[in-house]
């Protein structure tokens, strides 16, 4: 087993097609249809069952695929840490919640763009569940999720504090209403987030039995639909803020457990940190302070 067929083997369990694979790494099928069978014939066990839509992990070849990324990403860092050197540059594969791109990215994004040209980031968003299974992954080098962070893998740094407001129509008057609102939705982000999982405890804790959540991938549409009066949701008021001052939503105010939350910048505590990493986080810091001292 080498490093070039943990390669083969992450990109065919990840596009679940040889096919797929042989294109994204520029060979042939036939060579990745040989690696594979090698691969499988090293360990003793079949790793993929054939179907005639592609392929599909067995329970070894599932139990094999975290190992194998994290191979990969450490020869990358091996790679990358010797030849890190001078200004930052290279790749930078980040994730963020909706709420935080809307919000918070685009001056930190700008800045960095113009003090470090050289960096080519991408960028995708999640939720604070998928982004961090992502980064433990090693698909993503970095993302921006809401707190608390409990993972073994993760280190979490605290860039930018979030006060969450339950939103709701203009016709909704307090909390103590929606109790009165028969058939109450809530409209949320999918499975996973945070913001989701502190609505539905606020919801418990006042007894409100809710329909089944309607999920949305946009901020925009949520925001929409609850002006509509189509259900609430809970949100950061900073993200809200300009629909309440056009008088498109209500916005109230929960407890501290549920109100305060924290976004923070996750990593693998053993990933190598480059000079782009390094530099994208100081900015980062730079824009929080600035939104501190401006407060």
């Amino acid at each position: 087993m080498d490093v070039t067929d943990l390669r083969v083997f992450e990109a065919v369990a990840r596009l679940g097609s040889m096919n797929q694979a042989a294109a994204e790494l520029h060979t042939v099928q036939s060579n990745v249809t040989a690696r594979i069978r090698a691969l499988e014939r090293e360990l003793g066990v079949p790793l993929f069952s054939r179907h005639v839509r592609g392929v599909s992990l067995t329970p070894a070849g599932q139990r094999m695929l975290p190992y194998a990324g994290r191979i990969a990403r450490l020869v990358a860092d091996a790679r990358l840490a010797a030849t890190d050197e001078g200004a930052p540059g290279g790749d930078l594969v980040l994730g963020t919640l909706e709420t935080t791109a809307a919000l918070r990215l685009s001056p930190i994004l700008t800045s960095f763009a113009r003090m470090y040209p050289q960096v080519r980031m991408s960028l995708t968003t999640g939720t604070s569940c998928s982004l961090a299974t992502d980064v433990a992954d090693c698909k993503l080098d970095g993302a921006f999720i809401a707190g608390p962070l409990d993972h073994p893998d993760l280190h979490g740094e605290a860039i930018f504090h979030e006060e969450l407001v339950v939103v709701t129509a203009r016709t909704v008057s307090s909390l103590g209403a929606l109790a009165a609102i028969p058939s109450l939705k809530t409209i949320v982000f999918r499975q996973g987030c945070s913001y989701r999982q502190r609505l539905d405890a606020l919801l418990a804790e006042m007894g409100i039995l809710v329909a089944t959540p309607l999920e949305f991938g946009s901020l925009d549409a949520i925001i929409a639909c609850v002006g509509a009066g189509i259900g609430i949701t809970l949100l950061p008021r900073s993200v809200v803020a300009g629909a309440a001052r056009q008088a498109l939503v209500a916005l109230h105010e929960v407890a501290p457990e549920h109100r305060d939350v924290e976004t923070l910048f996750i990593r693998r505590h053993d990933a190598y940190v480059s000079n782009a990493m390094r530099a994208f986080v100081e900015v980062s810091r730079g824009e929080f302070q600035s939104l501190k001292a401006a407060a």
